[in-house]
């Protein structure tokens, strides 16, 4: 179930700047502890570990993870990388390279933050009639690579002085985790029970992964896993179900010589539905895997649920995945 991001820092980077506009980790940097200890807490986008105090004037964004100012026209964005991001976004992110996305670099300076260093530029763009000064900063932070590019008009480079920029970004903070009701708030349906499983992760607008052991634990087939997701399209009449099913249905991963042992139409939350049923080996053990699919139909969409667990523990497990799978609704 683990994601695999590929690290293409440039596309990344030139996408963002083209774009108009529990207890944090402090990553403050030791020269301005002073001016930080009268500066707010850091504020935490919707399910971001990012998170930072902005200038005076910007509030939360609730479009996007960052912070805005919609007077003024002026943005925050937090993004999140994989760690190795930062060593290629470093040897990437040359001025010529930015130029050709249309951006002349004024300053490009060392950020140095407790513990670790990043890169801070100053850009301007101009573009279709808009002028704008962007400031960018790229830091490896924990286990991620952070990017943080603020965005302002000309027309607006009064409002908010250098030393609140800066003194914004120092801000910069990093909490360990994402509370589970922020990740799901942002999944297409609600679960009114989770039936004893943990948030292991989550695809915003699409899907979330639920899981039980510790979080190194999540990825391995010795405990029980369901995943729950929206898609678009469907199986054109119902003669297509069971076609639509064995299409959908992929085995798990870290699972081999996976075999389909039922598949029948079934009614999911007054729903037309499938089961689809099949077992599997655990690629490591060879020990028996239990595996179901559940597909719930609607109108240009379906969700899909994968449960699966050792077949030791397929019972309890079973049992559980229908309490999750009964108590979703859409919102």
């Amino acid at each position: 179930m683990k994601s695999r991001i590929a690290v293409r820092s440039l596309p990344i980077l030139a996408a963002l700047l083209a774009f108009p506009l529990a207890q944090a980790w402090s990553v403050r940097p030791a020269a301005a502890q002073e001016t930080a200890a009268k500066v707010a807490e850091p504020l935490f986008p919707l399910a971001s570990r990012l998170g930072m105090t902005p200038p005076p004037g910007m509030t939360l964004s609730t479009t996007f993870q960052g912070f805005e100012d919609e007077k003024n026209n002026v943005f925050i964005r937090l993004i999140s990388m994989p760690e190795q991001a930062y060593a290629e976004i470093e040897k990437t992110m040359t001025n010529q390279a930015l130029k050709k996305q249309n951006l002349t670099v004024e300053k490009r300076e060392s950020f140095a933050l407790a513990g670790t260093k990043g890169t801070l530029l100053i850009v301007r763009q101009e573009a279709e009639k808009i002028r704008l000064r962007k400031w960018l900063l790229v830091v490896p932070v924990g286990n991620l690579t952070a990017m943080v590019s603020m965005e302002i008009p000309l027309t607006a480079k009064d409002v908010y002085s250098e030393a609140a920029i800066r003194a914004s970004l120092a801000s910069l903070a990093l909490r360990p985790s994402i509370p589970a009701q922020e990740q799901l708030a942002l999944v297409p349906f609600n679960l009114r029970d989770l039936a004893g499983f943990r948030v292991a992760g989550f695809v915003p607008g699409r899907a979330v992964h639920l899981a039980d052991g510790d979080r190194e634990a999540r990825d391995s087939v010795e405990y029980a896993h369901l995943a729950v997701s929206v898609a678009p399209g469907g199986p054109s009449t119902v003669a297509d179900r069971n076609s639509f099913a064995r299409l959908a249905f992929a085995g798990p991963p870290n699972v081999t010589d996976v075999r389909v042992t039922g598949s029948e139409s079934m009614r999911i939350g007054g729903q037309p539905g499938h089961e689809l049923r099949a077992t599997g080996k655990n690629a490591k053990t060879g020990a028996d895997i239990e595996i179901v699919q559940w597909l719930r139909f609607g109108s240009g969409a379906y969700i899909q649920m994968i449960g699966f667990a050792p077949k030791d523990a397929w019972i309890p497990a079973f049992t559980r995945f229908r309490t999750v799978r009964d108590a979703l609704d859409l919102r």
